[in-house]
């Protein structure tokens, strides 16, 4: 054969053949075949190479091997790397795989090493968003250069928009209005399109990066070498970005957080905010808004029927 390719018509059922790496790469084409959005594809192969890399350091190298004690002893272990979600994303992962595998591969005297593994407990305290103080310390370490004038674009158009992390890195020059300051994203959480909006500060900051650039390609945020920003680049920048402000780092989806509680602090209704960021119903946003004792407080003197009232 010219080329590789893994589906279980053309792999043989072989101890040999039940490689880990192997069927990640099966699994990954198949989520592409499907359709999934780039996004999704480069969090599923950034997850399956963390999963990949543990299986490595316990000798596991074929999917048969993999053991209900394998996977509990690799959920221990990502929690100390890991918040709660981000254990739970990898569980939601590996699951999916498994899944998928029994059904491609169809092997002999299967079981599902998650079949009894029930999935980690997500806290219900809602966690705290980045404060717009780390991000004004992040945005004072970004040099006027390349790198830096997006590195700043990057954290501003985060905070101001909301959008998903996977969402920014998929994002066009097409995409965005820089006079206006309209972005569509095309390909959202679930396949779906939606426009979100820069402020003044955002879009400014947008025009400084876009005039440090020389080239015409699509992709609206790249590398030094002239790729398409990565996910894992991203989250490596903003790591390398904390290291410099000398602040803890941040999770990417800290800034979604962020953007979700302080437009409702600011008073936007909440049926405009379910639409900037992309949510199907309410019950999804409880999860970001995690108001403080004084937020109520404030809320309640607002709206208290007695003292508004009586």
């Amino acid at each position: 054969m010219a080329h590789k390719v893994y589906s279980h018509w053309l792999i043989e059922k072989t101890h040999e053949n039940d490689n880990i790496p192997r069927w990640f790469d099966a699994f990954l084409i198949d989520r592409k075949a499907q359709g999934l959005a780039a996004g999704t594809i480069e969090f599923y192969g950034w997850k399956l190479r963390l999963i990949d890399r543990f299986f490595y350091t316990q000798g596991i190298s074929n999917v048969n091997e993999i053991t209900p004690d394998i996977i509990r002893a690799m959920m221990i272990n990502l929690e100390s790397s890991h918040t709660p979600g981000g254990v739970h994303q990898v569980y939601r992962v590996i699951r999916t795989f498994l899944r998928w595998y029994a059904i491609e591969a169809e092997p002999d005297n299967w079981h599902d090493p998650l079949a009894n593994i029930k999935p980690p407990r997500l806290s219900e305290i809602p966690l705290s968003p980045v404060t717009t103080n780390d991000v004004k310390k992040l945005i004072a370490v970004c040099p006027d250069s390349f790198t830096g004038n997006r590195d700043k674009a990057i954290f501003l158009f985060l905070l101001d928009t909301g959008v998903r992390a996977s969402e920014l890195c998929a994002l066009n020059r097409e995409d965005v209005d820089e006079i206006e300051g309209s972005v569509q994203v095309k390909n959202g959480k679930g396949g779906k399109s939606r426009i979100v909006v820069m402020g003044k500060k955002t879009r400014k900051a947008m025009r400084a990066y876009l005039r440090s650039r020389s080239d015409d390609d699509d992709p609206l945020w790249l590398t030094d070498d002239g790729d398409r920003l990565s996910y894992a680049g991203l989250n490596h920048m903003l790591e390398r970005r904390a290291k410099q402000a000398r602040i803890p780092k941040p999770g990417l989806h800290d800034f979604r957080r962020a953007f979700a509680l302080n437009c409702l602090r600011n008073g936007m209704d909440i049926f405009s905010l379910q639409r900037l960021m992309g949510h199907a119903d309410l019950q999804v946003m409880r999860r970001y808004l995690a108001q403080t004792d004084d937020d109520l407080r404030e809320a309640h003197a607002r709206s208290s029927p007695v003292d508004n009232a009586m």
